[in-house]
């Protein structure tokens, strides 16, 4: 049975100080999925927050030009942000906000962001802009998230190319799996042409109503097909998380009782578990 919820009991991982934490680049990952309304956004927003609270040093990226990553912790994009960085006009580090959550940062994103859609076309060596641009700053953070649009364009491709890891939010309704298959197609091709590294880190289903047959009819089939890349904790459906956004605030700060909260913590103590199983296993 999936797990909505973070057992109370359970005390967070430990964490090293800031002179024991070792100086490697951050883990980046990107949170895509081509089809729109799956909770992309309102993971990344909360993913970060609860590795925030975690006391890990979180920057979102907001590659969508909707920027509601950026509006999700109350921030406005203001020049310059990451069309400028993309575009060569700006240094990354000047760009950066900091948010009202200790920990966490944010590169925001506005509507002219749409335009490196039609700029980038035809430009050699466009898709690795975004993964240069971050370089600078890759040792200062311990996660990167980048947060994409709903499409398997230049923006979301620039991210998969940036990135160790795709994290995959799947909505608990019917044709999600199938919404999957291309953006899995489109990882595996970046795989094999411009980022050999390149992983699913997770599936996350979101949305989740424990009530229902199709929910669970939905996770059973996304572990038939993902096995253990699929999180053991699953985000409910609830209210207080959707109202979360339109305050400008994570849920950790909104309302740190919720189910959706609670949720989130979980979720953020599998990632950390898998990358350090996985740093455990490479330095072996």
């Amino acid at each position: 049975m999936p797990s909505t919820i973070a057992e109370t009991e359970s005390s967070p991982p430990s964490q090293p100080t800031a002179e024991e934490q070792p100086s490697r680049p951050a883990i980046t990952l990107v949170v895509a999925n081509q089809k729109g309304g799956v909770g992309k956004t309102t993971t990344t927003i909360n993913l970060a927050a609860a590795l925030g609270a975690y006391e890990k040093r979180v920057l979102i990226v907001d590659c969508d030009p909707q920027g509601n990553a950026s509006r999700g912790f109350g921030l406005m994009a203001r020049t310059p942000h990451l069309y400028h960085v993309m575009a060569g006009e700006a240094a990354v580090v000047d760009a950066i906000l900091p948010t009202s959550f200790a920990g966490v940062s944010v590169l925001p994103a506005d509507r002219e962001l749409v335009g490196i859609e039609v700029e980038f076309v035809g430009i050699e060596g466009w898709e690795k802009r975004l993964d240069k641009a971050l370089g600078p700053v890759r040792d200062s953070f311990d996660y990167i998230l980048l947060d994409c649009p709903p499409s398997l364009g230049h923006l979301t491709v620039s991210a998969l190319v940036a990135s160790e890891g795709v994290v995959v939010p799947l909505q608990s309704e019917y044709f999600a799996l199938e919404g999957i298959s291309e953006l899995v197609a489109t990882v595996r091709r970046v795989q094999a042409r411009m980022n050999p590294d390149l992983e699913i880190a997770g599936v996350l289903l979101t949305m989740y109503d424990d009530r229902t047959n199709l929910s669970r009819d939905v996770a059973a089939e996304a572990r038939r097909h993902f096995a253990d890349k699929v999180f053991d904790t699953v985000v409910p459906r609830n209210i207080r998380l959707a109202e979360a956004p339109s305050h400008g605030m994570p849920i950790l700060q909104y309302d740190i009782k919720s189910r959706g909260s609670l949720a989130y913590l979980a979720v953020a103590r599998e990632l950390l578990a898998r990358y350090a199983d996985k740093a455990r296993r490479t330095s072996a």
